[in-house]
């Protein structure tokens, strides 16, 4: 059953299930704790299991202003204190990944162990091309706001940047543009608890060189390829994830 607590001010929408050690699901961005729900219902035979919307998405509230990475780490925080929540372990998919990561990083002591599915938070080195894409668009921009052309101007961004920029309005476009320029590798190296990276061969969000960078930059990680599937390969493969989840967490079990 859906509950509603206010973390970080914000009215956040979360299920709690199972009992044992604490596991908490982070989903991606532009999804909601229903992407989880395989994870949830197997987890939750041994686990006492937290899954949340994230502010800004499912049925939580947006926050007031755009947030940054640091504020969803926060929002983590307090989402921890205050349910009593210790040794904790972490499970996230692609956005979820960047305030598990970040989190972690700065409470070694809190958490347990984590697992990353499609993680992004490293940002690839631009080419000269990129580069002079993103300066025609910032000078587009630029112009079109200045000028007052406000319809060219949401055209322009409608038609620039990823889906999820098209897809995110009002507040939560101005959080992706924070989120995704939110670079986790300085912190990787300060991530201390195990590891586990599960990722698709063949995903284009969060290629595979980024799951084998976190490998190697963690002190303690180790990387599960699912051969052939993409960026979702935790949701496709469900009965595989919770396989692979349930060696990594076999000393965790309440039974």
């Amino acid at each position: 059953m859906t509950e509603f607590g206010y973390f970080k001010g914000i009215k956040t929408a979360f299920r709690c299930s199972g009992q044992g050690r604490d596991v908490i699901l982070l989903h991606g961005w532009g999804q909601n704790m229903q992407m989880m729900s395989a994870a949830e219902n197997y987890l939750n035979q041994y686990f006492r299991v937290w899954n949340l919307d994230f502010p800004g998405f499912g049925e939580s509230d947006e926050p007031d202003a755009a947030w940054g990475v640091s504020d969803y780490e926060d929002f983590l925080d307090d989402f921890i204190r205050v349910n009593g929540i210790s040794e904790v372990i972490l499970i996230g998919h692609s956005f979820g990944c960047r305030a598990a990561i970040r989190y972690a990083a700065d409470h070694p002591d809190t958490v347990r162990k984590m697992c990353l599915t499609g993680a992004a938070g490293i940002r690839p080195k631009q080419t000269a091309e990129m580069k002079l894409r993103t300066k025609a668009y910032k000078a587009g921009k630029w112009f079109l706001k200045a000028t007052g052309q406000n319809k060219k101007l949401e055209e322009l961004q409608n038609r620039s940047g990823s889906a999820d920029y098209r897809n995110a309005r009002g507040v939560m476009r101005e959080t992706f543009v924070k989120v995704v320029n939110d670079d986790v590798t300085p912190v990787l190296k300060d991530v201390r608890c195990p590891v586990l990276l599960v990722w698709g061969s063949e995903d284009t969000a969060a290629p595979l060189w980024m799951g084998q960078m976190m490998e190697k930059e963690m002190p303690d990680a180790g990387l599960a390829v699912f051969e052939g599937d993409d960026h979702f390969a935790y949701w496709h493969q469900p009965d595989r994830f919770n396989r692979v989840l349930d060696i990594f967490l076999k000393e965790d079990k309440t039974c």
